[in-house]
C-alpha cells in the first residue's frame, strides 16, 4: 500500500486544497492530512487566525472522501510524524516549491527514501490571499 502525506493550515478551504487532497488520492492508496493546530497556527499566522478553528477543520478535510485519516499537529512541523510513518509520497500545494517547503520535513522524507510531490497552483488560490480580499472589501 502507498501512503500519500500531504500538511498545512486548511484555514478557509479552497480549490488549491481540494486540488492537492485529489492529487494525494490519485498518487497512492491511503491519503494522510496533517492539520496545524489552532496554536500552532496563532503563532505562524497571528492574531485573528485560524478562521475556521480545528474542531471545524478535522470535520471539513474529513468529509472529503479521498481522505482516508485527518491528524492534528501540536508543533510547526510535522517532521515527527513523517519519521514515524514514512509516507512514500510528501506532497505539497503548487505555491510551494522545493526550497520553500519545511526543510525539516523535506530533510526526514529524503531520509528514508521518500518522494516529494508538489501539485499544480491553482491561480487566487490562498487563504492569506482570500482573507486580504475580505479585508480590502470592507474599506
Amino acid at each position: 500500500m502507498k501512503n500519500v502525506f500531504t500538511c498545512g493550515c486548511f484555514d478557509l478551504f479552497h480549490a488549491g486544497h481540494l486540488k492537492t487532497l485529489e492529487e494525494g488520492k490519485l498518487l497512492g492508496d491511503y491519503l494522510i492530512v496533517g492539520i496545524s493546530s489552532d496554536k500552532v497556527i496563532r503563532k505562524s499566522k497571528g492574531k485573528g487566525r485560524p478562521i475556521i478553528n480545528q474542531e471545524q477543520r478535522i470535520k471539513i478535510i474529513s468529509a472529503i472522501g479521498y481522505v482516508d485519516e485527518v491528524i492534528v499537529g501540536n508543533k510547526k512541523d510535522f517532521v515527527g510524524f513523517i519519521l514515524k510513518r514514512k509516507p512514500d509520497i510528501y506532497l505539497k500545494g503548487g505555491d510551494y516549491n522545493i526550497n520553500t517547503i519545511h526543510q525539516g520535513e523535506r530533510k526526514a522524507v529524503e531520509s528514508y527514501g521518500g518522494k516529494i510531490y508538489f501539485t499544480d497552483y491553482i491561480k487566487g488560490s490562498s487563504t492569506t490571499r482570500i482573507i486580504e480580499e475580505i479585508k480590502d472589501e470592507r474599506k
